[in-house]
């Protein structure tokens, strides 16, 4: 059995002047919605055996805030492959991952992460899974149970969505702007 974790990076700000892309940072509300996902890995004692992420800023700046809430660093390793992948790009990643890592935790874009939920839990009929094809809001963590023994033979389809947990559903003033 392995177990994916998914993470997209909190809300970035569209305000700030930036030549590129890479560069934009979060936004008041990105800032305070990765440090509660922080307490609330904390609470839950999720571990993980591995952590790839993309190297944008805003990318960069969720982790800061996930470390304030968890109050210790994380062991992220960088992949700029990650940064805007398609879902394609991001299975082949996962699918490189070591056999010994049981627990892995890739944090990303849309709409990359959100494609790759969904294919890879297709045929789940979850009210989770329901929810997941809604929208995979920024800054929303997810897990999805996978029966597999090596990461190569990661499926298109047949995983089991068992979190998704968005900011607002740990604290409604997280949630979308009315």
């Amino acid at each position: 059995m392995k177990n994916l974790h998914l993470l997209r990076h909190a809300k970035s700000s569209w305000d700030d002047p930036v030549e590129r892309d890479f560069d934009r940072p979060l936004n008041g509300r990105g800032h305070r919605a990765a440090r509660r996902m922080g307490e609330w890995l904390l609470a839950e004692r999720l571990h993980f055996d591995r952590i790839l992420a993309s190297p944008a800023l805003r990318i960069r700046q969720t982790i800061e805030g996930i470390e304030a809430g968890l109050g210790q660093r994380l062991p992220v390793e960088p992949d700029k492959r990650i940064y805007m992948a398609s879902a394609a790009s991001l299975f082949d990643i996962v699918r490189e991952c070591p056999d010994a890592v049981a627990d892995l935790l890739v944090i990303g874009h849309n709409p990359g992460l959100e494609d790759l939920l969904l294919i890879a839990t297709e045929g789940d009929t979850s009210p989770l899974r329901r929810e997941a094809e809604l929208k995979y809001p920024t800054a929303t963590f997810a897990s999805i149970a996978i029966g597999i023994d090596h990461w190569a033979e990661l499926p298109e389809g047949g995983a089991k969505l068992v979190r998704f947990v968005r900011p607002r559903d740990l604290d409604p003033a997280l949630g979308p702007d009315d």
